[in-house]
């Protein structure tokens, strides 16, 4: 007979583990993440383009400082292709919704890819966005060596030949820019997706095309290589920055509207139903990002400019993403016809 002074009997050992096991049963969780505390392993990233370019610089920056209120890292898994389909694919169906798998994705670009191309998952069903990092203005510019000095130049070169225009991809708020430019003044612009800002500034750069079209922050980050010439907003917010760069409708009295990309944080939205303290724990976490001096530092670091950096909740995502919707939808036509 067990000594009840020296430890458990055995119907006591059993007794509790029933208690342990039917209080997971009644939350609906597995033990282990019934009683862990969240997080404690590494969060995992998608990102629906190639390695090395804004994405991964943007994501980095932050969850370098977002890993300090969590107490864990983050791990990312890049896949590039058809505009980001793939990436958004691949984390909607093949990733567990634990609140330990998240996505960092171009709203602008991505929502613009889900209206034309329709893919298996839907928004915001299946996903949601839940903090904003940014708002960068679309810019079309040049190689400081070009000859095009001005916007009024390019597109008059565009009534007489078709201007070669380097994207970083055919769905893409700076695409729908350019291409309602030629469609108000008759100059013709022969969209070409390169799959990235870095293939697309580097197509720029050694003259393959004749301009580029990417959001700001981009070409700027590159120091004097480039020359914005105009930009597809209200305001120029960067003017500094970006050599006075003109908006676009004063030079040519256009009403195309503001076009500029957001990055932003999603979750599975059936994490927000299933695990709401996890949720919670990170939107809070990552909103005290943009608080912290060393977000600014590390960023500014990368070259880019820190006035483009803006929170966002979910709930200014979620109007921004279905006015993307909108919008490729009202520019479908000159969308997916790459020359016009």
């Amino acid at each position: 007979m067990t000594n009840d002074s020296k430890g458990l009997t055995r119907r006591q050992f059993i007794k509790g583990s029933v208690a342990v096991a039917g209080a997971g049963a009644l939350w609906g969780l597995p033990l282990r993440e019934a009683f862990a505390a969240y997080p404690d392993r590494t969060i995992k990233v998608v990102i629906p383009t190639g390695q090395g370019g804004s994405a991964d610089r943007l994501a980095r920056t932050f969850s370098d400082i977002w890993k300090k209120s969590l107490g864990v890292g983050f791990e990312y898994d890049f896949f590039p292709g058809a505009a980001g389909q793939v990436g958004y694919e691949t984390y909607v169906g093949r990733k567990d919704r634990d609140a330990y798998n998240l996505l960092f994705g171009n709203m602008g670009a991505e929502m613009i890819m889900y209206a034309l191309q329709n893919p298996k998952y839907k928004f915001p069903d299946d996903l949601v966005y839940f903090c904003r990092i940014d708002i960068d203005d679309s810019c079309l510019y040049v190689r400081k060596a070009s000859p095009f000095r001005t916007i009024e130049d390019v597109v008059a070169e565009g009534k007489k030949r078709a201007i070669t225009t380097a994207t970083s991809r055919l769905p893409h708020p700076a695409s729908i820019g350019v291409l309602a430019l030629g469609e108000a003044t008759g100059a013709r612009f022969n969209l070409i997706p390169y799959g990235g800002g870095n293939p697309t500034n580097v197509a720029v750069l050694n003259g393959e095309a004749d301009c580029g079209v990417l959001p700001t922050a981009n070409p700027i980050s590159m120091g004097d290589s480039f020359r914005i010439l105009t930009v597809f907003n209200k305001v120029n917010k960067l003017a500094k920055l970006s050599g006075n760069a003109p908006p676009v409708n004063k030079v040519f009295g256009t009403k195309i509207p503001d076009l500029y990309s957001s990055r932003s944080w999603a979750i599975h939205t059936e994490v927000i139903q299933k695990y709401p303290d996890r949720f919670e724990k990170l939107n809070k976490t990552a909103k005290q990002v943009f608080a912290d001096p060393a977000y600014k530092e590390g960023y500014l670091k990368t070259g880019a400019p820190f006035e483009t950096i803006e929170y966002g909740d979910r709930s200014v995502c979620t109007e921004y993403a279905l006015a993307m919707v909108d919008l490729a939808r009202k520019y479908k036509s000159i969308l997916t016809a790459k020359k016009k």
